[in-house]
């Protein structure tokens, strides 16, 4: 991998602005678009942002880690919790005990259980790389879906798990975690619904937390505070057009090189758009066009209480291969 100091920021920067602005229609080829081959990873690369976490990464981060204290920022995973369309999660223990007869003299006895989900997209779930693309008008008229670095969806589909962008590409994620509470900013316990949290509104947060974004480093991961958890025993309000990012501040994120974002919603961005006539269309700039993942319905009351707003986070998504996100249990560490 190409270290940072290798391409500096304010040039990457343009590189990217770049890829971001450019049309996604006529002209592209699979070996060429708007936004692959990656600019430093290159054309074969399916790991994306987290890229970024390097073993001095990694040495930085554990820096943070000073007294110990451990604070949980995913959900527990339950039937009732809010759930996307319809997205299913159910659990069993088929018997009870599981096992019809005793192991052994001993006569040891155990439950296993059943798990039926799209277990990588319900409750605290981390978007993969294959999770979101984009329809592509080709140069002879035809439409082909497109995904991270040009992959194109004739290349992954399969009933058996992706062939291409599974989740178990994506390198385990310990790194300097930022909380950035545009809540706690704002003096609200929640934003409104369909509130677009503006560049503004993140620096006004950073500032209130003693930090600027000059402060945010290559690799770190960036986790937005809405306030949206106080709604997450309320599974229609919650799923109900959240506050969020817009575009102006994923282009922003795009800027700091950050492995990864995330929130206490079930998006991370604003629902719906400002722009009527777009669908989800932050989610586009940050996965396919920047591999950057994105870890929704996270659990950030607790560090904001506590005033942590930079720490030592630990995430390591499950190997599912060929899959297009993962469960997991985020943790901040101080």
């Amino acid at each position: 991998m190409i270290s940072t100091s290798f391409i500096g920021r304010a040039a990457l920067g343009l590189v990217l602005f770049g890829i971001l602005l450019a049309p996604p229609a006529a002209g592209q080829t699979r070996e060429e678009g708007p936004w692959w081959p990656h600019p430093i990873w290159g054309p074969d690369d399916q790991v994306g942002a987290s890229n970024w976490i390097t073993a001095e990464k990694i040495l930085e981060a554990l820096s943070l880690a000073r007294t110990g204290q451990v604070y949980e920022l995913g959900h527990p995973y339950e039937r009732g919790m809010p759930l996307f369309g319809a997205r299913s999660y159910t659990l069993y223990i088929p018997g009870s005990p599981t096992y019809d007869e005793p192991f052994g003299s001993n006569r040891l006895i155990g439950h296993d259980e059943f798990v039926c989900a799209e277990i990588g997209q319900v409750g605290t779930q981390f978007d993969g790389l294959g999770h979101i693309g984009t329809r592509l008008t080709m140069p002879d008229g035809s439409d082909r879906d497109v995904f991270y670095n040009g992959v194109t969806v004739e290349e992954m589909r399969s009933a058996y798990g992706l062939k291409k962008l599974g989740i178990e590409h994506v390198k385990p994620i310990i790194t300097r975690g930022v909380l950035v509470d545009v809540a706690g900013y704002k003096g609200v316990g929640t934003l409104p619904e369909s509130y677009e949290v503006t560049i503004d509104d993140v620096r006004g947060a950073l500032a209130r937390q003693g930090m600027s974004e000059s402060d945010l480093r290559p690799g770190d991961a960036i986790f937005f505070r809405y306030g949206w958890t106080v709604h997450w025993d309320d599974a229609a309000r919650y799923n109900e057009n959240p506050p969020g990012i817009g575009l102006e501040v994923a282009h922003w994120v795009v800027d700091r090189q950050v492995s990864m974002v995330g929130s206490d919603s079930w998006t991370t961005e604003v629902v719906p758009n400002p722009d009527p006539e777009l669908g989800f269309p932050v989610h586009q700039v940050l996965i396919p066009e920047n591999g950057i993942h994105n870890l929704e319905n996270m659990a950030l009351d607790e560090i904001s209480e506590a005033g942590v707003y930079e720490f030592l986070f630990i995430f390591t998504p499950l190997p599912l291969v060929g899959g297009t996100g993962s469960p997991g249990r985020p943790l901040a560490i101080r």
